[in-house]
């Protein structure tokens, strides 16, 4: 059995699978394409085809469940306030209430609707990061924005800011699991009491974790000016992008999806 570290959002993980040796600039327009066609669907049924993409994706990807499930953790809270948001406050035929709270049969279908296409944004963007390196985002972001020269868009700089950003999801993840465990042997309490009580607790995480993330961020700026990056004027790469057979099959297959599937709908 392989073994896997302890992965979480926005983190690669280095399998050796048709997914990862795909070009990063098809991946991240196929991914484009699926969440905008994705938030086009308008109910449950069109939406499982996506379920089925999605799970064969990840079956060839080799990535590990524990790792996919992981990625949903940081949205559970966000999921619960849709779902219950939806389910109490859309109108329409009340199936029963609940004090003063009526539960719809159409905010059951909205609640519903909504929570899978926020399961499936995440599973599909952690795809994304599970499957390709932050440098290799890097080159097919800027690749891809190099379409807009005539614009004056700082391609490098913008793909540059990117990465790091995704970079930096797993180290504040680890970040705030380090300084929980810390306040926790101090006697530190989370997540018990009622619910403005468990708000309240997480306040003095948030503070150290805030202090973390800018200290990271000026060591990070400072290493790169003693290195004297200056954005992506005259350099070089030792790999460039070249689009092989593997990528031209992968984005037919995901557009006749697209095609598939919204023919499908008018019907």
């Amino acid at each position: 059995m392989s073994y896997f570290p302890n992965v979480g959002m926005g983190t690669f993980i280095p399998v050796d699978s048709i997914v990862h040796r795909i070009d990063p600039r098809v991946k991240i327009v196929s991914v484009l394409l699926l969440l905008v066609f994705l938030f086009v669907s308008k109910n449950l049924l069109h939406l499982m085809p996506y379920m089925v993409f999605t799970g064969i994706l990840f079956y060839l990807s080799k990535i590990p469940i524990k790792a996919v499930l992981k990625g949903l953790k940081p949205i559970l809270f966000l999921l619960l306030f849709a779902f219950l948001f939806q389910i109490f406050f859309t109108p329409g035929t009340v199936w029963f209430k609940i004090g003063f709270l009526a539960v719809t049969k159409e905010g059951v279908n909205m609640a519903l609707l909504i929570g899978l296409r926020l399961v499936l944004l995440v599973f599909l963007t952690n795809l994304l990061t599970f499957t390709t390196s932050p440098v290799s985002i890097t080159d097919g972001m800027e690749e891809l924005l190099k379409f807009f020269k005539f614009l004056k868009v700082p391609s490098h700089e913008i793909a540059m800011t990117m990465s790091i950003s995704l970079r930096f999801i797993p180290t504040l993840f680890e970040e705030a699991e380090r300084i929980m465990k810390a306040q926790m042997a101090r006697g530190a309490e989370f997540g018990t009491g009622r619910f403005l009580e468990r708000i309240r607790s997480y306040i003095p995480l948030v503070i150290p974790l805030f202090i973390g993330v800018f200290r990271k961020a000026e060591e990070l700026a400072i290493a790169m000016e003693s290195r004297c990056y200056k954005g992506g004027e005259g350099r070089t790469r030792l790999k460039k992008l070249k689009l092989e057979a593997r990528d031209y099959i992968a984005m037919v297959i995901v557009i006749l999806f697209l095609v598939a599937n919204v023919m499908w709908g008018w019907f």
